[in-house]
């Protein structure tokens, strides 16, 4: 599949003539961009699809759109889930348990970006305890529901390359703050996750990926001030203008959503497991030197010791061993 697609598919360009009828997808995230989207695409070519989601309320009025386009026996379902507390997650996950129906794929989407110090409600940092540790306890709970021949998407990014995780200070008890380096780490846990998710459930044929949407204005800017993210954008244009490189587009929502169901139903599962991709296809590895908005991966984000270890570091973080 590689060579297909590119940085301006669309979901809708990479779903063309794929027939998801019967397939069922859990999809976090689906109140607002990219989450939403991804469920729209899906449920318009067949899947049924259940979105989860921390405010039903939000998430019903976002996903209109999901259910009006939806087809071929398409649907949606919500669910709540919060992932800033393992209380809601493990009341989700015992709840798709006690339902018994399987999936054929897991988008692990949902997410936080740069926002101002603070704990979820068991006391973790924001960014490390809503994108990493949350799903890690929900999608670990509900691992048996995964079918074979199923996947686990991660939605990582390239901010991963901000840092990589710290597992002897993960809640910045020691280290000052910093909204981007707390970013980082919890995009590169993603990374990594998938990793030894990968490894451990290969064998019974569900395989795991981590993705890269791309840049996107979403909900995800909310902590931004404003102007912010056009400054960055001002001052990445800067250095590739002056590098003689075009100037960087951000994506549009459809477009960012395309990489994660590329990799969830339309790659190779053995292209894209274990991997990190981006622009709908697997990244290669780049060193520090690259700019930040180029292609690739950090080396440390898919070392599989470095992600047994952050995966022993976050049982015990959240008080379970899966």
């Amino acid at each position: 599949m590689t060579g297909l697609f590119g940085a301006n598919s669309t979901t809708d360009d990479v779903l063309t003539g794929v027939n998801l009828r019967g397939k069922r997808v859990l999809v976090t995230g689906v109140s607002a961009g990219l989450g939403v989207e991804t469920a729209r695409a899906l449920a318009a070519h067949g899947a049924e699809v259940v979105g989860a989601a921390r405010d039903l309320a939000k998430a019903e009025a976002a996903t209109a759109s999901v259910r009006a386009q939806a087809a071929n026996g398409g649907r949606l379902e919500l669910v709540q889930l919060d992932l800033a507390s393992l209380g809601s997650v493990r009341a989700c996950a015992d709840a798709l348990l006690a339902d018994k129906r399987p999936f054929d794929l897991v988008i692990a989407n949902a997410g936080v970006m740069a926002a101002p110090f603070g704990h979820t409600a068991d006391g973790f940092e924001t960014q490390f305890g809503t994108n990493h540790l949350g799903h890690f306890a929900f999608v670990n709970r509900i691992a048996s529901l995964i079918a074979s021949g199923g996947r686990l998407v991660n939605v990582a990014s390239s901010g991963h390359r901000f840092a990589d995780v710290d597992l002897d200070d993960p809640n910045f008890e020691q280290t000052p703050y910093d909204p981007w380096i707390a970013y980082g780490r919890s995009k590169t846990a993603n990374i990594l996750f998938a990793v030894e998710f990968d490894r451990r459930h290969r064998a019974h044929g569900v395989r795991a990926t981590a993705v890269h949407p791309g840049g996107i204005r979403t909900e995800l800017v909310r902590h931004l001030d404003d102007g912010t993210l056009e400054a960055m954008v001002e001052k990445i244009n800067s250095d590739l203008a002056a590098e003689g490189k075009p100037p960087y587009q951000l994506k549009t929502i459809p477009q960012g959503a395309a990489t994660s169901v590329w990799a969830g139903v339309v790659a190779a599962a053995d292209e894209v497991a274990g991997r990190y991709c981006e622009n709908c296809h697997v990244a290669t590895l780049v060193d520090g030197t690259i700019s930040p908005v180029s292609e690739g991966v950090r080396a440390y984000a898919l070392e599989p010791e470095h992600a047994k270890a952050l995966w022993a570091k976050s049982e015990e973080m959240i008080g379970e061993r899966f």
